[in-house]
């Protein structure tokens, strides 16, 4: 029995990013439902008035919200992965129609660079290595771009250093 990752580089680091979403599937169910309740009583007191044409409009903006947050959670299935092995860096980008984009590195030649705000801090990442760059980590915040870029240093260097674990 033979196990072919037997002699693959084992992972000095590993991060999947994903883009924040504070809204869950449950609290978008309820927004809509308050929304539609909301909408639905206003528009029965326009169409109480004689005013029947405004009740469509109500139902008009319910809808466009629903549109716009389905569209939102749509985009919320893109997702990014990096990992650091002695040998090599991958990054791997998945938009949210599950197309994949993969990049392999050398770790060796790669070094992060950072756009720093004075106020704000990180504002973006990038991967350098022969001439060209590469954006990483554009999903997270400033101070999580900040703890990424730190641990993925660290990663670097120690794929710099060689491979100085023991495998058991």
């Amino acid at each position: 029995m033979s196990n072919d990752n037997a002699f693959a580089d084992p992972k000095i680091f590993s991060a999947v990013i994903t883009p924040h979403r504070s809204l869950t599937p449950r609290g978008f169910l309820i927004l809509m439902l308050c929304l539609g309740g909301l909408s639905f009583v206003s528009g029965m007191a326009f169409v109480l008035m004689g005013a029947w044409p405004v009740f469509g409009f109500f139902g008009l903006d319910v809808l466009l919200v629903y549109v716009a947050f389905r569209a939102n959670f749509r985009a919320a299935r893109a997702y990014e992965e990096v990992t650091v092995t002695a040998s090599e860096l991958t990054v791997r980008k998945v938009n949210p129609r599950g197309t994949v984009r993969e990049w392999t590195l050398n770790p060796l030649w790669v070094r992060l660079e950072r756009i720093v705000h004075e106020e704000f801090g990180i504002e973006r990442l990038f991967l350098v290595s022969r001439g060209r760059r590469l954006t990483i980590a554009s999903a997270l915040g400033p101070d999580e771009k900040a703890s990424f870029a730190r641990a993925l240093s660290n990663a670097l260097g120690e794929a710099k250093r060689g491979p100085t674990r023991t495998v058991l």
